[in-house]
């Protein structure tokens, strides 16, 4: 039976710590902050029902300390845990762990969460459901010589990929048998350092994908709707920088044709609470590449285009309630963008930490701002980069662009370096005003600047 959940401990920082600890309040549930010594003077520490430090600067001495999150929740008498993202958001054994000592944990099964962080078994649970897959091997490749099968099977280039993690690390394009045998043994070490373990497997390397998601919500028992789809594709070195829903390539059967896949395979899991899963999308074709169990950081543009609070439906979930809805109660409204705008040298892309001397977020009719900044604060050099997501929302593509453009000419953020400009020259640019962009569209905007950005995949 479905019971109100009495304590939310949020178990993460930032902007995302703001937003769940906003959710929370809406729905009458205090909740708790935990923070590192570095955010003692957080905004999600300053707006919190209660706030526990739970260590040092580093972040596997705090944000990663299970057993420290853990205890904070146990001695505020927190019923519950909310992981955001990062972090411990997808580490199954946090999920167990938080389970096990009957604290309730707002998102997937450990189970789930186990199955999809695994790339290789993420692929074949999709595969075995009828989704469909970007032609490769059948699981990890062993040695160069089995990789060499595989791409003579699916033909160059080939994309060697990290079983385990994401972020593009483990990740290596080999053009032709030549570079294989270098992207196999480049790709191995680097999944080995990051994630402590050496498997990975090959894939078709697509040369002109977009990144189309579709964001989900599910109640463990069958009930499984999903929010449309998000484009993502605007990345540098698969890092998102810019998102928009819907996608501008995507006819309304296409998404349609994509969600009656997705939502029949996860009713067919038995899958529960939020989760997003990533397609590469070519010529009409859709492509599982992986499943986050958690939510993402551009969860707002779905929020504005649906009217969706996806934070409060977690909770709700996660207190054992079912969706109640179905998918013809789900209605699409017009286009949101939404900008990451991150704590970088906009032209070198080195992070830029240090004290906000003045802040000012822009606003009006259709416009959102999710961060964590004010005047006075500084910002840590220990974490991720980013700072505020400016998130726009309008009855069409057009407006929303004129809408952003607007936004972030409004937005001031002194005292630090900010990728400001670099979104500022995004949305002014004709390809992308166009909807005509790919996955390495924007690497190729950075390089034609002459900016120390990325290096163009061949």
């Amino acid at each position: 039976m479905a019971g109100r959940l009495q304590k939310v401990l949020i178990a993460n920082r930032g902007e995302i710590a703001l937003r769940i600890q906003r959710a929370c309040r809406e729905m009458g549930i205090p909740s708790v902050a935990v923070h590192s010594t570095a955010d003692a003077e957080a905004m999600h520490v300053r707006l919190a029902d209660e706030s526990v430090c739970i260590g040092p600067p580093a972040a596997r001495d705090s944000y990663l300390n299970a057993a420290a999150i853990l205890s904070a929740a146990i001695i505020t008498g927190a019923d519950a845990i909310h992981p955001g993202y990062g972090f411990l958001s997808e580490n199954a054994a946090f999920a167990d762990m938080v389970e096990a000592h009957g604290i309730t944990f707002i998102g997937p099964t450990p189970e789930h969460i186990r199955m999809m962080g695994d790339k290789i078994a993420a692929k074949a649970a999709m595969a075995s459901l009828g989704v469909p897959l970007v032609p490769g091997s059948d699981g990890e490749v062993a040695d160069v010589e089995e990789a060499r099968r595989v791409a003579a099977r699916i033909g160059y280039p080939v994309l060697v990929k990290a079983a385990a993690g994401g972020g593009g690390r483990g990740m290596k394009v080999a053009g032709d048998a030549a570079g294989l045998e270098e992207a196999f043994r480049v790709a191995r070490a680097e999944a080995r350092a990051a994630f402590g373990s050496e498997a990975v497997y090959v894939e078709k390397y697509l040369d002109r994908p977009r990144h189309v998601e579709l964001q989900v919500l599910a109640d463990g028992e069958g009930g499984v709707v999903h929010f449309g789809e998000r484009d993502c594709s605007l990345q540098r070195r698969h890092q998102k920088l810019l998102e928009e829903a819907g996608c501008p390539a995507l006819s309304a059967a296409e998404r349609a044709r994509l969600g009656a896949t997705v939502t029949a395979a996860l009713a067919r899991l038995g899958y529960r609470n939020a989760g997003t899963l990533e397609f590469l999308y070519q010529d009409g074709q859709f492509a599982f590449i992986e499943m986050n169990t958690r939510l993402q950081v551009e969860h707002p543009v779905t929020e504005l285009v649906c009217g969706v609070d996806l934070v409060r439906e977690q909770i709700r979930l996660a207190a054992g309630e079912r969706l109640g809805y179905a998918q013809q109660d789900i209605g699409f409204s017009g286009h949101a963008i939404e900008c990451r705008i991150t704590a970088e040298d906009p032209e070198s892309f080195l992070p830029t930490p240090g004290l906000v001397t003045a802040y000012h977020a822009p606003g009006g009719f259709g416009v959102r701002v999710d961060s964590a900044l004010y005047a006075g604060y500084r910002v840590p050099p220990f974490y991720d980069s980013l700072v505020a997501k400016l998130i726009v929302h309008a009855p069409t593509r057009a407006q929303a662009i004129a809408r952003m453009e607007r936004s972030l000419a409004e937005f001031a953020i002194v005292g630090i370096r900010t990728t400001l400009p670099l979104h500022q020259r995004i949305v002014a640019d004709e390809a992308f005003r166009a909807g005509e962009y790919d996955i390495h569209w924007l690497e190729r905007l950075v390089a034609r600047g002459g900016s120390a950005g990325p290096e163009v995949v061949p």
